[in-house]
């Protein structure tokens, strides 16, 4: 079985890239939008801020940073403003927690037909090299985001008559995007991927069939999508998948394991590595893991961004240890189960528990991996 390749993502302590925004950079978003401050202002804020949050990250040891999206309002959102052709319309599908409680969301709508008008990201990872010693990664919606939320009502259908000319057009966006940041000399790359998590959810499935589409057609499509996007990427440039089953304020999207998609989804699915949700029961066990290839990794996410409290380390062995029936454990890293703060509002935690958080990824990391 292939090994993590030693000085090459995934590490084996990674995470998935949103964190908190400060209070001062909430601030200064509400004060932008008042027009209190100015540009020049606001943007010399937003430096700094990403500046101590790198500097986070490298204190608590990893070998990987991101500049914690602290450019965008929400993970997707900057794609979709920089992205032509895209408004952003109520979605079809509601957050909730474990307590019941829903909240809405929005999704993108394609109005028009869609072009990379500006870079999405590469301003972000021009400045996150220039700021840390180590592997700085970016990340950026996968394909289906820009699909899935709406159900079959994702585009204008006189603008898009067909799934297959919009998703033609979205990859030569994203060829575009990846080929310029890898020329500035990233080499990791994350795809966040919601839409397949969800569809192992039965609710989500149900709904996906009385808008009238088939879930496992779905789930091809995305496959394709995925691949279409990445497929003139540089062979020195790490391609990783994180499977979210949706990540706002504490809340989700879906439940269950990943056994309905897995065989299809991390076999076909062109990339490096996985980055997981195993944070809690609603995960599913560890048994669709058997499916991923051998020469890809495996980002065991067991750290909870959700709530702060601190996971046990027996736990986090035991838990690893009951993963290794079905991959081999040098195929393996850990990482919290999301980000942080999937849009400005973040997540429950304070920065201090985040900052634990962090810490305890590292931790673990060498405790299992001696």
């Amino acid at each position: 079985m292939a090994a993590l390749a030693k000085g090459r993502p995934p590490f084996r302590a990674d995470h998935v890239g949103s964190l908190l925004r400060p209070p001062a950079l909430k601030q200064a978003f509400r004060r932008l939008a008042a027009k209190e401050i100015g540009d020049a202002e606001f943007a010399e804020l937003m430096d700094q801020c990403i500046r101590d949050a790198v500097a986070l990250q490298e204190d608590v040891g990893l070998q990987v940073v991101t500049d914690g999206e602290f450019r965008r309002g929400s993970y997707w959102g900057r794609f979709v403003e920089r992205t032509e052709g895209f408004e952003i319309k109520p979605a079809s599908f509601k957050f909730r927690n474990d307590q019941g409680r829903e909240v809405e969301f929005t999704a993108p709508y394609a109005k028009g037909k869609i072009g990379r008008k500006r870079p999405l990201a590469l301003d972000e990872y021009q400045f996150l090299h220039d700021v840390t010693k180590v592997t700085g990664k970016i990340t950026l919606p996968a394909p289906s985001t820009m699909h899935f939320y709406r159900c079959n009502d994702f585009a204008d259908q006189a603008v898009y008559k067909d799934v297959d000319t919009f998703f033609n057009d979205l990859a030569a966006i994203f060829k575009q995007e990846i080929a310029e940041i890898a020329k500035a000399g990233c080499r990791y790359i994350q795809l966040d991927e919601v839409a397949v998590a969800l569809l192992c959810d039965p609710g989500i499935r149900d709904v996906i069939a009385q808008s009238g589409m088939k879930p496992d057609t779905l789930v091809d499509l995305y496959i394709d999508s995925i691949n279409q996007a990445v497929a003139e990427c540089p062979a020195e440039v790490v391609i990783g998948v994180h499977m979210c089953r949706g990540n706002f304020k504490g809340h989700y999207l879906g439940a269950g394991g990943y056994e309905s998609v897995a065989e299809r989804f991390f076999a076909n699915t062109k990339v490096n590595h996985f980055l997981f949700e195993y944070d809690t029961p609603r995960a599913g066990d560890f048994a669709p893991l058997r499916f991923v290839p051998k020469s890809r990794g495996v980002v065991l996410g067991l750290i909870s961004s959700k709530t702060p409290v601190l996971e046990s380390m027996d736990v986090l062995k035991q838990r690893t240890q009951e993963a290794t029936r079905y991959i081999d454990l040098d195929r393996l890293a850990i990482g919290p189960q999301c980000g942080f703060a999937s849009t400005v509002a973040g997540n429950p935690l304070t920065e201090t528990d985040e900052r634990a958080k962090l810490a305890l990824i590292v931790e673990a990391a060498k405790a299992i991996w001696r």
